[in-house]
Formats: structure tokens, sequence, C-alpha cells
């Protein structure tokens, strides 16, 4: 079943206002956030992607409204993890707390632009070009042991000589003017810290959007609901990142439940393409009849529970060293 698509362009409308608001207050009002405000702005979103999943189950049914919520939860995971990275720039670059909130809407912005070219371009070789599943799996594994066992440190040092390469080649001040991205130096006009922060930004959403599109057209190769999926994850995460704050270092086990889910999708994606092979080397060009397509309702199960388990897992090790820390403290305290 297809939606109708007055109802893509009128969703796609109202999503813009949605983000446009958003902006307006980002910039209009740059403040950090109380926990209070953060934990209501995160709540209005995700009441808000659930309740366009039942809009999209009553218009559509069930495969589309199923397609998206996985979707959503897997660039959802994917964006918590984005969000420990934002963490770490701002602390970096000593990003002022203040001006915080500018630059991850500016980031948001810059995240959403990257992927809405992906997806096209997805879209577009995915109609044409099947066999590209082979190389989605096989990068969505690749991406899994990377997430797994290595880390940032590979982006982090990419990124750095990036950044070496900018300061050669253009006078960057020292200190930063507000959010200013110009500013006046001993009569000179140069650049703030601001252009390094947005940089990096870009960087790193250029890096996750190579791994989260070709996860979620391991659900979904519906472009819309790939779309929608990536922009209500994205939104509320300038408020997520103020109310977890430092939480995101410590939901250690995170890593391993995304790591599952990029893992599976790799997995999914392979066998759909040899169902559906066309290459001539590989059987003849002939599909796999013993390849299984992996049905949306296990996809949504799997992530909903390596997410679930990595999330109590990680509170669970917090609360247990939280525990060790305070009788260790009451032990030392008592020695004296």
């Amino acid at each position: 079943m297809e939606l109708n698509p007055w109802f893509e362009w009128i969703s796609l409308g109202l999503i813009v206002v949605i983000l446009a608001v958003d902006l307006v207050i980002a910039y209009k009002r740059p403040h950090v956030p109380s926990t209070r405000e953060s934990a209501l702005w995160i709540t209005f979103y995700v009441t808000l992607a659930l309740v366009f999943a039942g809009v999209l189950w009553a218009i559509g049914d069930a495969q589309h409204a199923g397609e998206f919520v996985a979707g959503w939860l897997t660039e959802y995971s994917l964006s918590i993890d984005n969000l420990f990275v934002f963490l770490l720039i701002m602390n970096r670059f000593a990003v002022p707390r203040h001006y915080q909130q500018e630059m991850l809407m500016a980031g948001i912005i810059i995240a959403l632009v990257l992927r809405a070219i992906f997806i096209l371009f997805g879209a577009y070789i995915i109609e044409h070009l099947t066999w590209v599943f082979f190389i989605f799996g096989g990068w969505l594994l690749y991406t899994a042991w990377q997430q797994a066992f290595t880390g940032h440190e590979d982006e982090e040092d990419r990124e750095n000589r990036l950044l070496a390469w900018i300061r050669r080649r253009i006078q960057v001040s020292e200190q930063f003017d507000g959010a200013k991205l110009r500013t006046v130096v001993d009569g000179r006009r140069v650049f703030t810290p601001v252009i390094i922060v947005l940089v990096s930004l870009g960087i790193t959403d250029l890096v996750f959007a190579l791994d989260s599109i070709p996860a979620i057209f391991g659900i979904t190769t519906k472009p819309f609901i790939v779309f929608t999926a990536n922009v209500f994850a994205l939104m509320g995460l300038r408020q997520l990142y103020f109310l977890l704050g430092d939480l995101v270092d410590r939901l250690v086990y995170l890593k391993y439940g995304i790591a599952a889910i990029l893992a599976f999708i790799g997995v999914k994606l392979v066998l759909h393409a040899l169902h559906e092979n066309e290459l001539p080397f590989i059987n003849g060009g002939e599909g796999f009849d013993w390849a299984p397509e992996i049905p949306i309702w296990m996809s949504l199960a799997f992530i909903v529970l390596a997410l679930g388990i990595a999330v109590l897992a990680s509170v669970i090790k917090l609360r247990v060293d939280t525990s060790r820390a305070r009788a260790s403290a009451v032990e030392s305290s008592s020695g004296e």
C-alpha cells in the first residue's frame, strides 16, 4: 500500500514548521535549558513521533508504522551516539555553555541536509542497483565491529588533521566572541573558533550519516519513511544533550547495543541481497531461496531488546560503581 502524496507533502511541511520554530527558539533565546525544560521538550518530540506512527498506521497500514518506529529507534540510538561526540567537541574547544545550544542547532541542521542528500542518492541507487545491498550490509558489519571495539579514535584523528589544515589557511582567533562566526582582532577581521566547531560538527555528521543511512535502508526502502525517521530522531537532540550531559559517557554498554543493531541490520541486508541476487558471477545471477527475508516485527523486537539491555546494563553498572565509591569513601573516612 502506497501513502497518499498529499499526506507526505503535508507531513513534510509540518515538520519544517516545527524545526523552524525550534531554530528560532534556539537563536532568540540562547540559554542552558533546565532539566525540567529539556525533559518536557524530549517528551513532546517522542510523543510526536509515536503519534506520527499512529497516523501512518491509520493512513497506511501496520507495515508503514512498524518500519517508521524501527527506523526511528535505530536512528535515535545512533543520534545518542552522535551526541556523545558532540559533547567531546564542545569540551575540546571549550565552547561557552551559554552558546552551545546554537552550535548544536547548527550541527543538527547540517545533519539533516547531509542525510537528505544521502537518502535521495541511496534511494536512486537502490532502485537501479540491487547489489548495493551487499555493500551496505558489509559496511554495517564493519561499522558494528568498529563501534564495539574501536570507538571514535579514527574519526577524531582524521578530524584533527583537517582542522590543522584549516587553521593553516585561515586566521582564527583564540577566543570566542559570543556565537559570532567572525570578529575583529587588532583591527583585522578574523574567524572565531565557531568556524572550527562547525567544521567538527559537520565532519561528525558526515561520518554518522554514512552509518545511519545504510542502517535505515536495511529496515525500509521508502524515502519518505527514511527521511521522517531521521528527522524525528534528530528532533529533541539539542535538549537531550543538556538533559543527559556527562551521563552519556556513563552509558558504557550503549555502544554494544548500537553495534548489535548495526550487525543485525547488516546481516539482514546481506540476506536480502542474496535473496534478490542479480550478480551473474554469484549463483549464475539467481537468488538464493534459502536466504530468509527478516520481517519488520522481528527487526523492531531486536532493536528494542538490544537498546533495552544496553541501557539497563549501563544503569546497573552505574549504580554499582556509585555504591562502591560511597562505600570506599565511608571506609576511608572511618579509617582516619
